[in-house]
């Protein structure tokens, strides 16, 4: 093939990317530049429909950029790094800070923004890292592709979820983290692969793969409610105790904590300190799971509705507000519960 036929030939090849190449030109340009593969790499992993993946694909311009998560992971990493300094210590479970006016706490329910702020707290380091990776490795993705709005209101439904879940199935825990955000972020995504793995590349394989994560978080999560549900307290002598059961002493969190305080006998001296384990709340992981694939449905947008999908949309909506109405009601109608006070010296 002559010089000038094979530059003919170059040129004929990369033509659907519009690029120009002159008879001088002998350097291919790299058709398919490093933010245009990362593109087509999320349309591939988000997006069911193959026109849906060459349309978003093709139309992609990262304006207005994907900031919703950045600035939420940005915003819970700088209040865990403040208690952090505040409190002086870190560890893989803790500290918690049970006196933050962000905190949810059954005896300030009238307090409603603790509904919503919780979420800015974590319980230890290893609580934080996990929310923090799926926000960035789930969450940033879904957001490029649907928008912020749809996706905040995706992970907001969920962390309100989360803290109306655990006043109504567990209500002496106190709450803190983003899982159920999270959990909504990893339920609508699997809620899209579920509907439509038989359209995506290895469907299954992601379908098993969100569900081992996910199961191993909420495993350990449920483990650590029930297994380390402790009070493990000193001898006070004949007859004397706290008086004191283990549900009158728990703090929901992504990890078990354990608070030593000294601890006085009734109508006796101080004998020593009294270690109180508080053990992780998993409601918020399964509210904040059934928001996602509720609310996800409603909100996250596909390019062409079928007639089972607008179905499916009514139904989800009826099922959010019903179960946000009745938890509504439920802590309008029971009120704050008693506050919990160790005694002191």
């Amino acid at each position: 093939m002559s010089g000038k036929r094979s530059r003919s030939f170059k040129c004929a090849v990369h033509h659907r990317d519009r690029e120009v190449c002159s008879e001088n030109d002998f350097h291919l340009v790299d058709p398919d530049p490093p933010l245009r593969r990362m593109v087509r790499i999320i349309a591939d992993e988000f997006l069911s429909e193959e026109r849906d993946r060459k349309l978003y694909a093709d139309q992609y311009t990262c304006c207005p950029p994907p900031l919703f998560i950045l600035c939420i992971t940005l915003i819970e990493l700088a209040f865990f790094t403040y208690y952090w300094v505040a409190m002086g210590e870190v560890s893989p479970s803790g500290p918690v800070p049970i006196d933050s006016v962000f905190i949810y706490r059954p005896d300030k329910r009238q307090e409603i923004w603790r509904f919503i702020f919780y979420m800015v707290l974590h319980a230890g380091w290893l609580h934080l890292l996990f929310n923090l990776l799926v926000q960035l490795l789930v969450g940033l993705p879904l957001e490029m592709v649907h928008g912020s709005t749809r996706i905040g209101a995706v992970y907001m439904a969920g962390v309100l979820a989360g803290s109306l879940g655990t006043s109504v199935f567990d209500t002496d825990v106190y709450l803190v983290g983003a899982s159920g955000g999270v959990y909504a972020l990893l339920a609508a995504h699997l809620a899209n692969v579920l509907l439509n793995y038989n359209n995506m590349e290895f469907g299954i394989v992601r379908i098993i793969g969100i569900f081992v994560v996910a199961s191993f978080d909420v495993g350990f999560a449920i483990y650590g409610r029930y297994a380390a549900e402790t009070l493990a307290m000193a001898p006070l002598g004949p007859g004397l105790g706290l008086g004191l059961s283990p549900g009158e002493a728990l703090v929901g969190s992504g990890g078990l904590v354990g608070d030593v305080v000294e601890a006085v006998g009734v109508g006796g001296p101080l004998v020593g300190p009294v270690l109180v384990s508080r053990p992780v709340s998993y409601v918020a992981h399964l509210a904040g799971a059934l928001a996602g694939l509720t609310i996800g449905l409603l909100v996250l947008k596909n390019f062409e509705q079928k007639l089972h999908e607008q179905l499916l949309w009514w139904v989800s909506l009826g099922v959010y507000a019903a179960c946000t109405m009745f938890a509504v009601l439920f802590n309008v109608m029971n009120g704050a519960q008693p506050s919990f006070t160790l005694p002191h010296a």
